[in-house]
């Protein structure tokens, strides 16, 4: 038998596995949340017990992997994961001891921490289960495939082994045998999985030496075809390089041109909290520079201490008079603010709408998001949706005049097409879609139980005419599309789904395609949608989230998306969710990246950025010249964390 892991967790630092980072890695790349060894946390729920499962503790016997609360949640469960999707037939043996009756056991042939079979022991037996998505709001998919009565105090050491041998499992624990066949998943990692407070001793993986050779063999030629794909594209190199001490930010910049000669400049905006967590915040410190690093103005006082990030707040760039000159407009003490953007001056305040319960910890409100778009029909985007965190949103004249509002299940950021042609922008904020005077359209908050991370309306049989439809990433009610009168196209529950993209990332298939993916309770799942709406593929390269940002990098009709800024877990990520170009080793800040075109070739550049610096990465070959690729993306004036991004076929003359 040939060894394919072997593991006592003894060299495992002592102390805590999990990583309790939140939100912050929504749309932020943190190391703390990286594999560790030849493990990686799988899947963690919002809370101090979930975020912290995970430790490795010292005993007379040795380390252990412990698993450390009572899981009540069915649809999530605290997962380690380790191994490649290559492995197919292999045996597993694995020590653990059980501190409750919740399930605990071993993981198989691990697909996606939402798609894997387990072998557990859980209330008097011993189980084979296959987990395959879900069926519902927070309802699993699962199958018992066979199960044996198995008899076990807590505290006592256990023994698994599990034999796979094409679709026949066979499973053990302490004498007791369990057999099971099926045929939905052939490969997979293995994993660790307990619903109760557990230690895990000791796992190693074998197989035949005829099945090693077999997975070197794949993966190599996997690694092959990416170094190939990886050559086919222009290379990452870096253009600009700007620090930013005291004054800079996780994901909150946004991009303009300030000055008004045409090219794009940065402005940075640090946060202050006023609790609880990220309910009510708003804009502190505001930063305007070039990308040659000169500050152009700043508004407000830097401070190091405000660099955190966990929402969106109020703030962005945008020509709102339509006098040909772009201003910043954002939200503090109460106020709703309109400075000239070239010299921070203050053209226009007004208080911000008065707070609605439930949100009424203060008088007015803070500002969560800006989004602007032309619900009046006067062909330019003046009005000005503005909302609470979760609750209530407000429609405001580019005077900050309020011209209608609504409470609903807001959801987090909207999305404004004119979906009739009568030159007015219809608005789909949540579940709803409203007409451009306020009416409200439809409502489906009956149906779907979570809140929209994203939305976002487009024709995905582009470029050629098509119906339009509304897609909804819709947290733990997965995502689901509708047309225009508000009926259900699709509806998958893949978990907590977010930050949906919509763009061409493959030429072989008609329209446009989707990306979407997960995070609170089975973070980092990728899946991808074809145009009408139907799932072709899943992955789950790394276990982070992200924007999945669309990128026009070769100018050739076909996009990427960057996953993430990381050397070793990040890049730019083709419709196939293989990285297909990577990052250089250079020491680049990694934490946050944005995409767009700087150079004014119609191709994007990358900008990466952490709280101290600023780097700008553009095509080794270029600029180019000639006819390009050039999509019509989401406005710069209306970026957000929570953004669906669309990206619409278009070429340059």
């Amino acid at each position: 038998m040939a060894i394919l892991l072997e593991d006592e967790f003894d060299r495992l630092r002592t102390g805590m596995f999990s990583a309790l980072v939140g939100a912050h890695t929504e749309y932020h790349y943190l190391p703390v949340a990286a594999p560790e060894g030849n493990w990686n946390v799988a899947s963690f729920a919002s809370g101090q017990s979930p975020g912290t499962a995970w430790q490795v503790r010292e005993s007379e016997s040795g380390k252990g992997l412990v698993q450390t609360f009572e899981n009540r949640r069915t649809d999530t469960h605290p997962m380690v994961i380790a191994g490649t999707p290559e492995w197919s037939d292999y045996q597993i043996e694995a020590e653990f001891t059980p501190e409750g009756t919740g399930r605990s056991g071993v993981v198989f042939r691990y697909q996606n921490n939402r798609r894997y079979y387990l072998f557990c022991v859980r209330d008097g037996k011993a189980e084979v289960v296959r987990v395959d998505h879900g069926e519902g709001y927070r309802v699993a998919s699962e199958e018992v495939l066979a199960s044996e009565t198995f008899a076990c105090d807590p505290g006592i050491r256990l023994t698994a082994r599990i034999i796979l041998n094409g679709n026949v499992i066979r499973a053990e624990v302490d004498g007791v045998t369990v057999e099971a066949q099926d045929e939905t998943y052939g490969n997979g990692k293995i994993g660790l999985q307990s619903d109760a407070p557990a230690t895990y001793h000791r796992v190693t993986v074998s197989t035949t030496d005829d099945e090693h050779d077999r997975v070197n063999v794949i993966r190599s030629k996997s690694e092959r075809e990416i170094d190939e794909l990886r050559e086919q594209n222009p290379k990452p190199v870096l253009w600009k390089k700007i620090s930013t001490p005291n004054y800079g930010v996780g994901r909150n910049l946004r991009f303009g041109d300030l000055t008004g000669n045409g090219t794009p400049n940065v402005l940075i905006t640090q946060v202050m909290h006023h609790g609880p967590k990220d309910s009510y915040s708003e804009c502190a410190c505001l930063t305007a520079m070039d990308f040659d690093g000169k500050i152009l103005w700043q508004s407000g006082e830097p401070d190091p201490w405000k660099d955190h990030l966990t929402n969106d707040v109020g703030v962005q760039i945008h020509d709102v008079d339509g006098d040909g000159k772009n201003e910043v407009l954002f939200c503090r003490d109460f106020e709703f603010v309109i400075l000239d953007g070239a010299t921070g001056e203050a053209k226009h305040k007004a208080p911000t709408p008065e707070s609605v319960p439930p949100a009424d910890k203060f008088p007015r409100i803070l500002g969560d998001c800006l989004f602007f778009c032309d619900l009046s029909g006067n062909g330019h985007p003046k009005d000005i949706v503005i909302k609470d965190r979760y609750w209530h949103f407000w429609v405001l004249n580019e005077n900050l005049e309020v011209q209608w509002q609504h409470s609903i299940r807001t959801g987090h950021y909207p999305y404004a097409w004119d979906v009739d042609g009568d030159g007015h922008d219809e608005l789909a904020f949540g579940h709803c879609l409203f007409d451009h005077d306020g009416t409200l359209l439809w409502n489906l908050e009956d149906k779907i139980e979570d809140h929209v991370d994203g939305v976002a309306i487009a024709n995905f049989n582009a470029p050629e005419d098509g119906d339009l439809t509304i897609l909804h990433a819709c947290s733990d009610s997965g995502m689901f599309l509708t047309d225009l009168d508000d009926n259900i196209l699709k509806h998958h529950w893949i978990g907590h789904c977010q930050n949906p993209a919509v763009a061409k990332f493959r030429d072989d298939l008609p329209g446009l395609q989707m990306v979407s993916i997960n995070f609170w309770g089975n973070q980092g799942i990728l899946h991808f949608y074809d145009a009408d709406g139907n799932i072709y593929h899943d992955c789950e390269p790394n276990p982070f989230g992200s924007m999945c940002l669309p990128i026009n990098w070769r100018g050739d009709g076909v996009e990427f998306f960057v996953h993430n800024p990381n050397v070793r877990w990040g890049g730019m990520f083709d419709g196939w969710g293989r990285p297909v170009v990577a990052f250089p080793n250079d020491s680049h800040p990694d934490m946050c990246n944005a995409v767009l075109d700087i150079t004014g070739d119609c191709r994007d550049e990358v900008v990466v950025w952490n709280q101290h610096e600023i780097w700008v990465y553009t095509q080794a070959d270029g600029p180019k010249d000639g006819r390009l690729y050039q999509p019509v993306r989401n406005p710069l004036y209306n970026v957000s964390n929570y953004q669906a991004s669309v990206s619409l076929p278009g070429w340059s003359e």
